[in-house]
């Protein structure tokens, strides 16, 4: 056992700790320094479009940016991790505020927050990243799809009223407002478009969202186009974030939001370390889980109370951050505080940047997350169990609701987990009844001692031997049983091998006592052989064992046979003493 203090530090001490222990120079500043103004330049316009894309205004996704970017690279357990709004959050957020306005929505993330933070301390956090590929996948092309899709009308320059978050009614109002086209909006949205692809082509070090951004506003300024701006609807950005502030709630409004805090942090928790283990991936370094949810946890505390939206882990921004050179977690903190100096400074012109630039952005956004390639080959290769669970996960996402996407989700990829590992588990037998046990004998166990003068005796006729390879849990416990049954006569010994059997359930237990006491009934003495002690614990636990059962033990497969073989010889000796009797 570790000290206490060991095992907190190795589970929540953030890794800015242990980098500035590690000894922090003037030459890792200057590269986080550069990494940090990067990542800054690259999530200004995100924030933004984000939030905007969210249903709520715009200075409220860079205050989630700053704020919760803050806090995450600061307590976090990934050394590369950068925090602030991310487009998985766009379709959650936008129902929450339509059904619950901004307040409901900061009461939801305050409570994600208090959940992440408890599932980091009871340590949580290794589980969560056991959520299936196919979920995974299913519901990141879900959110993509009804990301691009509520895109369409800042895209297109269309005149709607506020959109649904339906998809089905979402879609319906934007084929009314078909005929609303406006060429000046599809212009920018063209060459902001334009932009980014060219940029990425031939100068693909230069941040393309920014500089598309700032042409799109500038050819907005320039030819005094009459197309939708920040300025236009929503006055600007202020340049102080709001006093920090969060209203009292009823207890009927926790309980009405309470399903939604729970979407959020669990996709707050999936991203994150999604993210975090992406970064690993890049730099062989390792992050810490339980840790890296605490501090999402904080963060999602404090973003709502400074007028922010919920965070979590940005996979392109950490992306972005590692190739521009980061040392460590100082970047992240200096792109929350180049972030705020943007604000500070440029605030005033941010009204001139068209929604339309803002909404091309999200439209790439959303098709990097639909991951078609990912997409095209789990349908194309995957089995029909999988591709079930992803179709099922996808199509949930998209018409009813993130939550039960992902519930549904993780359960079919239970059901089809289980199938697969019942399917697995092989009863193989080494005879039927009658079974020559001279050839298993020279096949398995050639130098069992004591064995060989017993090849030609008739008293290995009455042993029947069955080896179980895989967990024997309560998917393939049947298997078991009809495996057994299919046994026509009555042997007088049941040996089962245990040694290809890694864990046992109280499912599988009860089963096998079943095959037991049958066996009993018949007159047929069953051994166990060669179980492991965590088999053999659970065995116990479960009931197998004296006087409950008639069973008995043995440490091996030519233990048990040897046994077999002296109480085989035993009962003959008895039947022929009664015979001559």
């Amino acid at each position: 056992m570790q000290p206490a203090n060991e095992r907190f530090s190795d589970l929540f001490m953030p890794k800015l700790v242990t980098v500035l222990r590690e000894g922090y120079d003037r030459r890792r500043f200057l590269a986080d320094v550069i990494a940090g103004l990067t990542v800054a330049i690259v999530a200004l316009p995100l924030a933004m479009g984000i939030a905007i894309a969210s249903g709520v205004e715009p200075e409220r996704g860079l205050t989630t940016a700053i704020v919760a970017g803050f806090l995450i690279s600061a307590l976090g357990g990934s050394r590369f991790q950068i925090g602030g709004p991310t487009a998985a959050f766009i379709v959650v957020v936008y129902r929450v505020v339509e059904r619950q306005g901004y307040d409901g929505l900061a009461l939801a993330t305050f409570l994600a927050g208090l959940m992440l933070i408890a599932i980091g301390l009871l340590r949580l956090g290794t589980y969560i990243k056991y959520i299936p590929h196919p979920v995974t996948i299913g519901f990141t092309a879900g959110i993509g799809i009804t990301i691009f899709v509520s895109q369409l009308a800042d895209l297109l320059g269309l005149k709607t009223e506020k959109l649904p978050g339906e998809f089905v009614a979402k879609v319906e109002a934007l084929a009314r407002a078909l005929p609303t086209l406006d060429p000046a909006t599809i212009a920018i949205s063209v060459l902001t478009f334009a932009t980014i692809l060219g940029l990425r082509r031939w100068k693909p070090k230069l941040p393309g969202l920014l500089f598309a951004v700032i042409a799109a506003a500038a050819a907005v300024a320039l030819f005094h186009l009459d197309v939708a701006t920040i300025g236009s609807k929503f006055g600007g950005i202020p340049r102080t974030p709001p006093s920090p502030a969060l209203a009292m709630p009823t207890w009927d409004k926790l309980v009405a939001v309470l399903p939604d805090a729970m979407t959020i942090a669990l996709l707050a928790g999936i991203e994150s370390l999604l993210s975090a283990v992406i970064a690993d991936g890049m730099t062989g370094r390792r992050h810490r889980s339980n840790c890296e949810l605490v501090a999402q946890g904080v963060a999602n505390v404090v973003s709502p109370i400074f007028g922010g939206i919920p965070a979590t882990g940005a996979i392109a921004r950490t992306a972005t951050n590692i190739r521009s050179g980061s040392a460590g977690p100082v970047s992240g903190i200096l792109h929350a505080v180049f972030l705020a100096a943007f604000v500070v400074v440029a605030a005033p012109l941010a009204s001139w940047i068209p929604l339309a630039s803002l909404a091309v952005i999200l439209a790439i956004v959303a098709w990097n997350m639909s991951e078609v390639h990912a997409l095209s080959h789990l349908l194309r290769h995957a089995g029909w169990g999988e591709r079930l669970v992803l179709v099922a996960t996808l199509g949930l996402t998209v018409f009813v609701d993130l939550t039960v996407a992902i519930q549904v989700g993780v359960v079919l990829a239970a059901i089809q987990f289980m199938h697969n590992m019942a399917e697995a588990v092989e009863v193989e037998s080494h005879g039927a009844a009658h079974l020559d046990v001279a050839h298993l004998l020279e096949r398995d166990v050639p130098d069992a001692p004591g064995m060989r003068p017993a090849y030609e005796s008739a008293v290995f006729d009455d042993v029947v031997v069955y080896r179980i390879h895989g967990p024997f849990f309560f998917g393939a416990a049947d298997r078991l049983a009809r495996t057994l049954g299919r046994i026509g006569d009555r042997p007088r010994f049941l040996v089962l091998d245990f040694a290809e059997v890694p864990l046992v359930d109280t499912t599988g237990a009860t089963a096998l006592k079943s095959v037991i006491d049958q066996a009993s009934r018949r007159g047929t003495s069953v051994i166990l052989s060669s179980m492991s002690r965590p088999v053999r614990r659970a065995l116990v636990g479960f009931g197998v064992k004296r006087p409950e059962v008639h069973v008995s033990t043995a440490p091996s497969i030519e233990v048990a046979i040897d046994r077999a073989r002296r109480g085989a010889l035993l009962k003959d000796d008895v039947e022929a003493e009664r015979t001559h009797a």
